[in-house]
Order: C-alpha cells, then sequence, then structure tokens
C-alpha cells in the first residue's frame, strides 16, 4: 500500500509523500508491524514507478503534448517551464535534488523524459533522492510518535511541529524553487497553436 501511494504521489495526483510516511513510520515504531528498511523501501521503488511513468510519458509525448494537455492533470505550463529550467541548471544531480523538494519533486520526469536523459541515470538518481526523503519523512514520524504532547493533541506541541514543517519545506521552496518560476522566458507559456 505504501508503495502505490508513493507511486501515485510521485505522478501527478496531489498526494503529498507527508500524509503517507510519517504516519506508517510512527505506526511501524509503535506496533513494529512493519519495518523501518521495508517503509523506505516501499517508499522508494513506488516513488520511481510514479517517477518512471512521468518520464516515458513525457517522453513519448513530447513538451507540446505536455504544454498543451498538461493543464488537464493539474501541470501548468509554468510548472514545466520552471522544472525545465531547473533540470537545465543542476543537470542529472537535479533528479536527486528534485526529489527532496516540494512541487519539483513529482514534475522532475517531464523534463528529464523530453530530453530524453539517460533511463538508468534518471532511476538511479530518483530511487536514491526518494530513498533520503523517505528516510527522512520516517524520522520525522517516529519523532512525532515519540512526542507525548503531541500524541495528546496539545495545540502548543501541535503547533511547533506545523511551524517547523512549514518552515523547513518554505525555506526549500523558496531558495531551490522559487528563483526557477519568477522569470518565465518568452515563448514558453503556451504550446504551438494555442
Amino acid at each position: 500500500m505504501i508503495g502505490l501511494l508513493m507511486a501515485v504521489e510521485s505522478s501527478l495526483a496531489p498526494l503529498p509523500s507527508e500524509f503517507v510516511i510519517p504516519p506508517a513510520a510512527m505506526l511501524a515504531h509503535k506496533t513494529g508491524r512493519f519495518s523501518m528498511a521495508g517503509i523506505i523501501l516501499a517508499g522508494a521503488v513506488g516513488s520511481w514507478v510514479g517517477a518512471s511513468v512521468m518520464y516515458w510519458a513525457a517522453r513519448w509525448a513530447g513538451r507540446p503534448v505536455a504544454l498543451r494537455y498538461g493543464r488537464f492533470f493539474l501541470v501548468s505550463p509554468q510548472k514545466i517551464q520552471a522544472a525545465e529550467q531547473w533540470a537545465a541548471h543542476f543537470g542529472s544531480f537535479g533528479v536527486l535534488v528534485s526529489r527532496l523538494l516540494p512541487v519539483v519533486r513529482h514534475l522532475i520526469g517531464i523534463p528529464a523524459g523530453i530530453v530524453r536523459m539517460n533511463f538508468r541515470v534518471y532511476s538511479a538518481y530518483t530511487l536514491a533522492g526518494s530513498a533520503v526523503w523517505t528516510s527522512v519523512l520516517c524520522w520525522v514520524g517516529v519523532a512525532a510518535g515519540n512526542d507525548e504532547r503531541l500524541m495528546r493533541g496539545e495545540l502548543r506541541a501541535t503547533t511547533i511541529w506545523l511551524v517547523a514543517a512549514m518552515a523547513v519545506l518554505g525555506g526549500l521552496y523558496y531558495f531551490f524553487v522559487r528563483p526557477f518560476l519568477k522569470k518565465p522566458k518568452p515563448g514558453l507559456e503556451k504550446a504551438p497553436g494555442d
């Protein structure tokens, strides 16, 4: 189930991994029913499956189709452009880093497929980045599960966790994603024929 949910998260569906992995890790830690290694493996492989679907769809369809019809799958031309700029700036290593960032993480397969990045390289970086991200989320789940005040629903503890999570994600977004969203290049906003 974790692998399936992470595959969905790595494709176009808006299902944040933050809602999948931490609860699974918390449950695993409390009950011993799952292993952390198993959760990390399932999360990484699931992410790779979803990311591979994105890669091959983009490689087969190409940029004009992604620009023209992406909006029907919640992928605007601006998001495609940002992912392309990200990929151009960071290269294949950017695939690894993108798996740790909001917005870009589930879109990086589009430019990788369009530019026909070597699928083995893409897969290796996707698996590695997804494993790191899943490991971080497992740690968060266990740490949150061990916080008795948070588990009792005390407002102060819950607020601290939420503010910390938002600060980390917001910082990652601000420094690594936002610079690629603010400067649209002429001619990239529309597909040919629009």
